[in-house]
């Protein structure tokens, strides 16, 4: 997979934003008086240079600087010079210098300007954070489009630290929908650590199909999974970081720009199809590929995995607050290695107790399931075949499938396909029946 180039991401050394403590400095370098001369015409208002800034965009967070809040104060003055103050998010801005130019350059086209004066501020710690939420706002507003089709569900799982079973969560679940008759895309964005395809049993290596000329998709591997119990089988269509390299054991070495970058091309060059679920198991923690997946899949939903241990839930908190500030639902929390049941039916809280029920109020979330401490979980993740394939007796496995079958029933059931036309034509037709069979 050739992975772009970094791209614009989030990140918390950004400084482009506005306000407070005004602090006067000497303007950057200006373009000679005669570059901008004076349009004749009546003064404008405040409100008209405001609407012209509007059409300054902010280098790095590509957001007009009026949305984000960047524009503290404007004066015109009676002799046409037009005073600006824009808030930074630091005083040592890099790109105020462009900021400035192009201030310069929009309030310039305005009639009855003479001259344009430039002010900066600096933003507090709460302004700056208001306008990261506001870029984010913008940043789901306006996703790029993906091969993940709109009716999909998407849930990711995710977690504040690694060792929780997050994974396994995620490949449980996946196979227990299909084997419910669905068809779930299953994308391995722990790139570092990736682990989905030994869980699930997928060998080899990614394919792809050609889409036109000196242009192609990655075809995701497809597994078909037919529940022991009967039923109608389903499909996993699985993609990893593992299912491209060499050997399992190869370590990627890339920093977090390069990961979200390679997330965004599993989302947009990899041919998913139809999907009724598509679940994302996260790394752990809050970093560039949580926040990118916010900006591409802004209909993701988070399932977040704690253990009952009180240190865990405080990490896994951070993860909720993470989602709800990017915009996304918590879908609910999944307790894992909630306890351990031995032969004799005694049960033991290894790991503690309550990390589940602690964290989902509050989040205010549902605790959706406390999965028991079983040998078969890790028995079949190491051979990939998933408990609820496995071991379909055995506790977790019934827990696996409670949590699928809420999700489906309650939570997050599948869209339904059946458009609007077609529900109007099953209303005519039904109408029509009843009207034959009237007196």
């Amino acid at each position: 997979m050739t992975v772009p180039a970094a791209g614009h991401i989030f990140k918390a050394s950004v400084c482009f934003i506005p306000r407070t403590l005004l602090q006067r400095s000497s303007p950057p370098t200006k373009a000679p008086m005669d570059a901008f001369p004076e349009i004749p015409g009546p003064r404008p208002t405040p409100d008209d240079v405001r609407g012209a800034l509007a059409g300054v965009i902010d280098p790095e967070l590509r957001v007009s600087i009026t949305e984000l809040g960047m524009v503290k104060d404007v004066e015109v003055a009676a002799d046409g010079v037009v005073r600006v103050t824009v808030a930074l998010t630091t005083a040592g801005c890099p790109l105020r210098g462009q900021i400035s130019t192009d201030v310069r350059s929009k309030v310039h086209g305005l009639p009855g300007v003479s001259d344009v004066k430039v002010e900066y501020g600096e933003m507090t710690q709460e302004e700056r954070s208001a306008l990261m939420q506001r870029a984010r706002l913008h940043a789901t507003k306006n996703a790029p489009s993906t091969e993940v089709p709109p009716t999909t569900r998407v849930i990711a799982i995710g977690s504040g630290k690694g060792g929780v079973g997050k994974s396994s969560v995620t490949a449980n679940l996946a196979a227990a929908l299909a084997a419910r008759g669905l068809i779930v895309g299953v994308l391995d964005a722990d790139i570092w650590g990736f682990s989905i395809p030994r869980m699930l049993g997928a060998k080899g290596r990614l394919g792809g199909e050609k889409t036109g000329p000196d242009r192609g998709k990655i075809v995701p591997q497809e597994l078909p999974v037919q529940h022991p119990n009967g039923g109608p089988a389903g499909k996993l269509r699985i993609v990893s970081m593992g299912l491209l390299v060499d050997d399992e054991d190869t370590a990627l070495m890339w920093r977090g720009l390069i990961l979200a970058k390679a997330l965004e091309q599993f989302l947009t060059d990899v041919s998913w199809g139809d999907l009724d679920y598509l679940l994302i198991d996260m790394p752990p923690g809050t970093g560039d590929i949580q926040m990118a997946l916010a900006r591409l899949l802004p209909q993701t939903e988070m399932l977040v995995v704690t253990t009952p241990a009180k240190g865990a839930q405080k990490v896994a908190s951070r993860v909720a607050d993470m989602a709800r500030r990017s915009y996304m639902k918590v879908l609910g929390i999944v307790e894992n290695m909630s306890e351990f049941v031995a032969p004799d039916g005694s049960r033991h809280a290894i790991f503690g107790e309550g990390g589940g029920r602690r964290l989902a109020k509050l989040t205010g979330a549902p605790l959706v399931g406390q999965i028991p401490i079983e040998a078969a979980v890790s028995t079949g993740g190491d051979e990939g075949r998933p408990v609820v394939l496995s071991a379909t007796d055995s506790a977790a496995a019934h827990t696996f499938e409670a949590i699928a079958k809420r999700i489906v029933d309650e939570l997050l059931p599948p869209v339904e396909m059946a458009g609007c036309t077609a529900r109007i034509f099953e209303m005519a037709e039904a109408n029509l029946a009843s009207a034959r069979v009237s007196p």
